[in-house]
């Protein structure tokens, strides 16, 4: 009997394991994009090793199972942001807390010692836009992921389009729908091969003329830039309106975003220039703007799987700084 009551009075005085807590709190960037893949560091003297999660698409993270009355400390860092700091936190038994404000900056360069020129910094770039290939074949030179990216210098311009002109995926693209208009019997060209080798050398011309008058002489006689500045971050909505506008939006040599004349003049021009190969029941003003809506509806969808699609399918991309 004594015995059964020392264990009842020692279980009546163990006391009662308070409740734990929760932190959460999305993450975002100055304009109010979340920022997937954020790195959230947990810290506190009881608990032995930090503990790490990473934002979802949303940006949102949770850390749950904390003991409160213990102080705790939150940092957050995401590649090409400043880290992120919260003041110490001490949670009450079973309170869920939502750290508000999160909001990360774009991170400072360091200072570099030795002096290099803009124009060393742009090849270097131009460098790495050269080992951009969807799927490790199809050519991807004419965009950008790195929001650092300095001007191209009129030879980088023209360099990019030479590049894109000789790659052997572009004469193949040029083979597959002259192969098309074979079968479909557009242009008036005869059939038979020498049809078919008058609509490749038409389709290339075309796609050569447009590389070259809207990706490199009117961008280096205009002052703008004729890639397409990958943006990555923000809404679905303002990431599709960015893509949508390239026909018409581009970024100047100054980083000002400004009308797009290069790839406009370029479309219009490029259709012009058709009229000197094509057969004559192909030629005229209607034919010029029929093909220059269909290459500002072709950029338009370029700019989307850009924003969207591409970068997941890049392989060298996919580890360049935003």
């Amino acid at each position: 009997m004594p015995i059964a009551a020392a264990a009842q009075n020692s279980f009546r005085s163990t006391p009662p394991v308070p409740p734990t807590g929760t932190i959460i709190g999305t993450v975002s960037d100055i304009n109010d994009g979340t920022v997937p893949g954020a790195i959230v560091v947990l810290e506190s003297p009881s608990l032995p090793t930090p503990e790490r999660v990473k934002t979802g698409d949303d940006g949102f993270f949770k850390l749950d199972h904390l003991n409160p009355e213990v102080p705790y400390h939150v940092t957050v860092s995401a590649q090409g942001f400043a880290d992120w700091s919260s003041p110490e936190i001490t949670l009450k038994p079973g309170q869920s807390m939502n750290l508000t404000d999160i909001r990360l900056r774009i991170a400072v360069a360091v200072t570099v010692v030795n002096a290099v020129s803009p124009e060393e910094i742009a090849t270097e770039q131009v460098k790495e836009e050269e080992k951009q290939h969807v799927l490790g074949f199809i050519p991807n030179y004419y965009v950008v992921y790195n929001h650092d990216a300095v001007p191209l210098t009129p030879k980088l311009k023209f360099r990019l389009a030479y590049k894109t002109s000789i790659n052997p995926v572009t004469f193949a693209g040029s083979a597959f729908i002259a192969g098309i208009d074979q079968a479909s019997g557009t242009p008036d060209y005869p059939q038979g091969a020498k049809g078919y080798g008058q609509r490749l050398g038409a389709n290339y011309a075309n796609g050569l003329t447009d590389i070259f008058i809207g990706g490199a002489i009117l961008p280096s006689l205009l002052h703008q830039d004729p890639r397409y500045f990958y943006q990555g971050t923000g809404t679905k909505k303002s990431r599709a309106l960015h893509a949508l506008s390239t026909p018409f939006i581009c970024k100047g040599d100054n980083g000002r975003w400004q009308p797009n004349f290069s790839s406009l003049g370029g479309y219009v021009a490029s259709g012009a220039i058709y009229n000197a190969y094509y057969p004559a029941s192909n030629r005229g003003a209607g034919q010029v703007f029929s093909t220059t809506f269909v290459d500002i509806a072709a950029d338009m969808a370029n700019g989307f799987i850009q924003e969207f699609v591409l970068r997941k399918l890049t392989p060298s991309a996919r580890h360049q700084p935003q």
